[in-house]
């Protein structure tokens, strides 16, 4: 372990999030936007969802009210690193993933990667939510690790944290039978008035425990805010429900080796819903039946 990387690990466990300057090479991040300006390009002769992933769900969610072919309107890339060898290198080799190694590891292993998009007037927002009743594990030692591909301002819809909550408790997110990915709307009022935006410059990246409560605006300006988001895991932490991802990179030992060894921790969390979906947006479109 580096010895800088103390005080950011120490940062880490007392606000379940880390802001990381410089966790892409410049060659990685202008690789990553080369492919992604190319998979924009492509929507536009689209005006569905398209592609296809592992369980027969759409690879390219669009945000359809939005979706022309002169302002395309992609909102998630699934499992980018399926079928770009650029994205694959970036899952197993980046600046950040050392750091991920000291908080949790030795031992990580890939659990899931997608490109979130919001491009200028899509209105793509998310609710606040936590990612581990998405993914529940006999263990919490999930981090997802999201590298900023743009400049990220207080106008294009940044990433919002709620420092602490990943010592809190895992909160609900279904309500009246209904799995809305979406926390209680008085839980994310209160949260609102404590989040936290993060800002920065694009290659830099924000480390978030899957405990953590966050979600984000729209985009209110004429930039681009996409992220290039992975998650990774302990190698011990074993799931405990399907992958809403679904991969054949899922398990991929990143750092460390494969230990054969499972680690239990006592919570209780409700299991999620598998997604029919094209991706979790789909789901949280459900909270306006459930008046959220």
């Amino acid at each position: 372990m580096k010895k800088n990387n103390q005080e950011l690990i120490d940062q880490f466990n007392k606000d379940g999030y880390i802001f990381f300057e410089n966790a892409l090479s410049d060659d990685q991040l202008l690789a990553v936007n080369e492919q992604l300006a190319a998979w924009v390009e492509e929507s536009k002769s689209h005006n569905k969802n398209f592609g296809e992933i592992m369980d027969g769900r759409p690879r390219f969610d669009l945000e359809l009210k939005s979706h022309t072919n002169e302002t395309p309107a992609v909102r998630r890339i699934t499992s980018p690193a399926e079928i770009s060898d650029i994205c694959l290198d970036v899952v197993k080799d980046n600046n950040a993933l050392d750091l991920v190694a000291d908080i949790f590891g030795p031992n990580i292993t890939h659990l899931g990667n997608k490109i979130n998009l919001k491009l200028p007037s899509s209105g793509t927002e998310v609710k606040f939510h936590q990612d581990f009743p998405f993914e529940p594990h006999s263990n919490q030692d999930i981090m997802t690790v999201l590298y900023f591909l743009d400049d990220v301002t207080l106008e294009n819809g940044p990433l919002e944290v709620v420092p602490g909550t990943h010592n809190g408790p895992l909160f609900s997110h279904w309500h009246n039978g209904i799995f809305t990915g979406a926390v209680d709307a008085k839980v994310e009022s209160a949260s609102r008035k404590q989040a936290i935006s993060c800002i920065g410059k694009a290659g830099s990246a924000c480390l978030m425990h899957g405990k953590l409560l966050h979600g984000s605006g729209p985009n209110l300006s004429k930039l681009s805010r996409s992220l290039f988001i992975i998650t990774y895991k302990a190698e011990d932490a074993v799931a405990l429900s399907p992958n809403h991802l679904p991969s054949e990179l899922v398990g991929m030992i990143v750092r460390g080796e494969e230990t054969g060894t499972v680690r239990c921790t006592s919570y209780s969390v409700e299991l999620p819903e598998y997604p029919k979906e094209a991706s979790f947006f789909g789901q949280q479109s459900k909270s306006k039946s459930v008046g959220m």
